[in-house]
């Protein structure tokens, strides 16, 4: 657990046994930063701080869905900020923050084993370094926590814009038919784009509706300036989510033609296909009826042979051409 004290001058790092004193202060706030969770820091949250049992449940273990309670001194938010692994799949990096009037408590995870711990951590840690180099001066918990979650959906729309430019690449190679050769490896990576894009933009999604509703239910304790912050992280939120529906939009258009020129080659060539069969048949049926009464037992009787040919041919070339009448080939 890092302990830290948040004032005009910037951070105190301060070990945990100063937590008690830190408290009673007034000329600036707390910091509690738990990377990963354990005993201690679940005392600490029960004793110290007494946070509702339910809250500190959902610190310890992981959530699927973004949540807010709120409760008479201080308001409870769990978001998710995205990290993109391995073959597609997008890992849930959970942040819980306990946001008071002189306090701030996050907690990190828990964690897949698949994602470093350094990940989890990237926005927490670039606040620390803008407040050591005095380019932010948070003023309370609240802007705190804004620098923080801002920093998240700066990560959000960075990797929609990223995931923009590898759409675009991929359109192009829909466009100039770059894509016959191995049609698998491209429906992959279609599909693996899209799966991106809606994790990213469901994430933007409920992280804005968390705030909502933390705006809503804030006014009783927050402050005017608090809920200000509030309101600009929804509209970030806002922004990420139509900007990645759009982006998906655009990338299943994208798909729906290149599946649609796909199902009209397989069209083509089942109709190609079809003419072979009709044009092949006549003369199957008739060289499997008449071929071994022409040519038995090393005796072949030519004249009915050539005629059976004669006839063969002349089916085909009917049957091809009434093929081609029926736009067929």
């Amino acid at each position: 657990m890092e302990l830290r004290w948040v004032d005009d001058s910037g951070l105190t790092d301060h070990d945990l046994a100063a937590l008690p004193g830190l408290r009673e202060r007034d000329d600036g706030f707390i910091w509690l930063d738990i990377p990963v969770w354990c005993v201690e820091a679940e005392r600490v949250l029960a004793e110290e701080f007494g946070f509702h049992p339910m809250a500190i449940a959902a610190s310890r273990e992981r959530n699927h869905m973004p949540r807010v309670h709120v409760y008479p001194d201080h308001v409870f938010i769990v978001i998710h900020a995205p990290q993109i692994g391995e073959h597609g799949h997008v890992h849930y990096l959970e942040l819980d923050q306990f946001i008071g009037k002189r306090f701030l408590v996050t907690v990190h995870g828990p964690l897949s084993p698949l994602v470093p711990p350094e990940a989890a951590l990237q926005e927490t840690r670039q606040v620390i370094r803008r407040i050591e180099a005095g380019r932010l001066r948070p003023a309370s918990p609240f802007g705190l926590t804004y620098a923080i979650v801002s920093m998240i959906v700066r990560r959000e729309s960075a990797m929609v814009a990223d995931l923009a430019q590898q759409v675009g690449l991929l359109e192009q190679r829909v466009m100039a038919a770059a894509d016959d050769e191995g049609p698998q490896e491209f429906l992959t990576a279609l599909f693996t784009a899209r799966h991106e894009l809606l994790t990213i933009h469901t994430m933007a999604s409920q992280g804005g509706e968390i705030y909502r509703r933390a705006i809503n239910l804030g006014r009783r304790f927050a402050p005017k300036e608090s809920i200000k912050l509030m309101r600009d992280l929804l509209d970030q939120y806002q922004r990420v989510s139509h900007i990645s529906q759009s982006q998906l939009e655009f990338l299943m258009g994208v798909t729906e033609f290149y599946r649609a020129r796909t199902d009209t080659k397989m069209t083509i060539a089942a109709e190609r296909l079809a003419v072979i069969a009709a044009v092949t048949l006549p003369v199957t049926a008739l060289s499997s009826v008449l071929g071994m009464n022409v040519i038995v037992n090393g005796r072949t009787l030519w004249w009915p042979l050539g005629i059976l040919l004669l006839v063969m041919v002349t089916l085909s070339l009917g049957l091809l051409r009434w093929a081609k009448r029926q736009g067929w080939w």
